[in-house]
């Protein structure tokens, strides 16, 4: 363990008494309510989100919280269909201080339990508010080396974001909220090694469902570690960072395309060259962040598409749009020409660019066209 370690729990203890934040941050907020609400509708169709609806059909139980695609079922069971659903596309917004995806791991848990709770508006924004601003605030602690090893921060950071955003729906005490998080770290959980899987939104569910059951056992009395947070960050490669009290929610980001957000500069710039015939060649130049993030090489799923490179220039050169999310699809990645684009791509690192910045070179007919 560092020795110059900072604590993160009396932040996360702070932030849950804040009454009040700057007015841009809650218009954010806002924003990712909606942003999130329409992902959630969007993608009710996603197998993923089948496979856990039919889950808590055979589940049974009490129906406290509603769910997207319709119906009801316990908060905690609807936290995770709801996590797992509105992250199903991909289409969710990214906060690149961590690079996580917050709305989709706290909404659904505080919203879940607000409706079990039959909260007020006004009570289950400010829990959502705050929830959202712990989740990254969590991930800055953890830092990049944590998400670098191969933990996905928006199922980790996430899940603390989560509970802290329940726990502040149900007024625990500071105790019961230390105790809802030290529960939360030994739940915590999440690869990037599920990307371009159902396994990814999965991650998502599985944080917001951790949040809620975290909180729910502390106000039961279930007694946890106290210096659990500690090795949590020890145990999962954390930098113990000091995430400081600025807040930081505003500078999320909302996406332009349904894919992981690392390949949205590479697009952006592809769009400025406008269109292409005779390709021959493409560069790309990317920050290394994302080579083992969204680099799959010839995906042959729809889902592997939102993770590659190679997949999304060459469905944009094919004319497909990479913003809307039915053009992901198993039968476009096993098309001739497509998989023929593919091999032109080649991507290269270059760590003087930031994580939203991307070089494009494009061989085109003899010509050479850069962004």
């Amino acid at each position: 363990m560092p020795q110059d370690h900072h604590d993160i729990l009396p932040d996360l203890l702070a932030l849950a008494d804040t009454e009040s934040w700057p007015d841009e941050v809650g218009e954010v907020v806002q924003m990712s309510m909606l942003d999130w609400a329409a992902c959630g509708l969007a993608g009710v169709d996603a197998p993923v989100s089948g496979i856990l609806r039919s889950q808590a059909q055979a589940e049974g139980g009490q129906t406290h919280a509603s769910i997207f695609g319709g119906g009801a079922t316990t908060a905690r069971m609807a936290a995770l269909i709801n996590g797992t659903t509105s992250h199903a596309l991909d289409y969710d917004d990214t906060h690149f201080d961590h690079i996580g995806h917050p709305s989709v791991a706290v909404l659904p848990a505080v919203l879940s339990v607000a409706e079990r709770e039959n909260a007020s508006g006004i009570e289950w924004q400010r829990a959502a508010v705050l929830g959202l601003e712990a989740s990254v605030r969590m991930g800055v602690w953890l830092g990049r080396g944590h998400y670098q090893v191969g933990y996905h921060q928006t199922a980790t950071a996430g899940a603390f974001g989560a509970a802290l955003g329940v726990a502040v729906l149900l007024g625990l005490r500071p105790d019961d909220l230390g105790c809802a998080l030290s529960l939360c770290a030994t739940q915590a959980a999440g690869l990037k090694a599920q990307f371009g899987t159902m396994g990814k939104p999965f991650n998502a569910g599985l944080a917001a469902q951790t949040g809620v059951l975290s909180v729910d056992l502390a106000t039961r009395g279930m007694s946890a570690g106290p210096d659990a947070l500690m090795a949590f960050a020890q145990t999962h490669h954390g930098a113990w960072a000091n995430p400081g009290t600025e807040w930081r929610f505003d500078r999320v980001s909302h996406t332009l395309h349904a894919c992981c957000h690392g390949l949205h500069a590479t697009l952006e710039a592809l769009r400025k060259i406008g269109p292409v015939s005779d390709v021959t060649s493409i560069k790309v130049t990317t920050h290394p962040r994302w080579m083992n993030v969204c680099n799959q090489v010839a995906p042959h799923t729809g889902l592997g598409a939102k993770f590659s490179y190679g997949a999304v220039i060459a469905m944009a050169l094919g004319g497909h749009d990479t913003a809307l999310a039915e053009s992901y699809t198993d039968e476009l990645m096993g098309d001739d020409d497509i998989r023929k684009l593919q091999t032109l791509v080649d991507v290269v690192p270059d760590e003087t660019l930031s994580e939203t910045e991307a070089r494009l070179e494009v061989m085109s007919g003899g010509n050479l066209f850069t962004v």
